[in-house]
């Protein structure tokens, strides 16, 4: 369906610059009454761009859009009935661009025609929108992905990988503003995520500053506490040497000797590899998670869910892959892992036992 609505605006902020305009004559006659507001009609991308252009500018095809948009309509108002309000679409295609470009809001804003207030007021409300959809598009799956995560290495049960990446943003005051730098020295939010086998984020934790440590946000978690539940069964998490083996999340063994212990490093690191790469469709997508945010913290949080459920309906609609507008930093794709340091006391009976009773062999 293709998708045109037009509404109104209340407010001089939600003012469309294409969509009012005044002739030079019109500041010449100061005795007169101020001329009404020419509407000129917004840009219809739906029709306008090819299916190619339209992807590479907003990373989600037009269907994807045409989806999106009816999901979140119920969030969605047009809050000004004077001059041109900015329709729910536009709306939408404005945090798209926001996304895909990470750079400052003004360029957006002159991209679909508003303030550079009127855009971070957008933004902020139609990720605050998308990411309501996080229950139903992030989710633990309990049942299915094992098998694929044993294609990939041969290591049995294996639930999720699990690792943290840094988000730049600037700093946010100057009270807290040191607990969000981290090692390498910028600002940022560590936000923690779990990927199955097909690269879908299965599990995003977006509130704890730069500085801290990987083993911390994950000890504070509710998924550690399903994990202690026995919420999923006998499968296992992998992660890096940065977090406590547990019995429910593997690490990779420090100092290995024996051909098993080889072996099961080769398959548990190759296995969890799945999360770096994940990170990186993930932000090559959405670029302003590369970037720097200059955001609110709020908003900085709101944006990370917003993209994080897209990136699962990109997955799961097996959308193509598409290559940044804009040039990322490139360690910033596949964070340096953090290390051992602070990650708590270790329970390694099941692991032990996974190396000799499967790896011997």
């Amino acid at each position: 369906m293709a998708l045109q609505l037009i509404s109104s605006s209340d407010s001089d902020s939600d003012s469309d610059l294409e969509g009012v305009g005044y002739s030079e004559s019109d500041d010449s006659n100061n005795n007169g009454p101020r001329p009404r507001p020419r509407r000129i009609k917004r840009i219809n991308f739906m029709h306008n761009l090819n299916d190619t252009d339209f992807t590479f500018r907003f990373r989600l095809n037009k269907p994807a859009v045409e989806l999106l948009l009816t999901e979140i309509m119920p969030f969605v108002r047009v809050t000004s009935m004077r001059n041109n309000g900015v329709p729910p679409l536009h709306q939408l295609l404005l945090t798209l661009r926001f996304y895909a470009l990470g750079t400052m809001l003004i360029s957006v804003a002159d991209f679909i025609g508003v303030s550079k207030s009127s855009a971070g007021r957008i933004v902020r409300d139609i990720s605050v929108a998308i990411a309501r959809l996080y229950d139903k598009y992030v989710v633990m799956h309990q049942q299915i992905g094992a098998d694929k995560f044993y294609s990939i290495a041969q290591f049995p049960r294996v639930l999720g990988a699990i690792d943290c990446t840094h988000i730049r943003i600037q700093s946010p005051c100057l009270t807290i503003g040191e607990e969000f730098r981290n090692r390498k020295n910028y600002f940022s939010l560590n936000v923690q995520a779990v990927c199955d086998a097909d690269l879908r984020l299965m599990n995003v934790v977006a509130r704890w500053p730069g500085s801290t440590h990987d083993a911390t946000i994950f000890n504070n978690s509710v998924l550690r506490a399903q994990c202690d539940s026995g919420a999923f069964g006998n499968r296992w998490l992998l992660g890096d040497s940065a977090y406590p083996n547990r019995n429910y999340l593997l690490t990779p063994i420090l100092s290995p000797v024996s051909d098993h212990e080889q072996r099961y490093n080769y398959a548990q690191i190759k296995t969890r590899n799945t999360i770096e790469r994940t990170f990186g469709v993930w932000k090559r997508r959405f670029p302003v998670i590369a970037l720097t945010l200059r955001l609110s913290l709020r908003t900085v949080q709101a944006v990370i869910i917003a993209t994080a459920v897209l990136h699962n309906i990109c997955r799961s609609y097996n959308l193509a892959e598409v290559s940044p507008e804009v040039e990322l930093p490139p360690t910033d794709i596949a964070d340096i892992n953090e290390g051992p340091q602070n990650a708590g006391l270790h329970d390694i009976r099941q692991r032990t036992d996974l190396v000799n009773n499967y790896f011997r062999n």
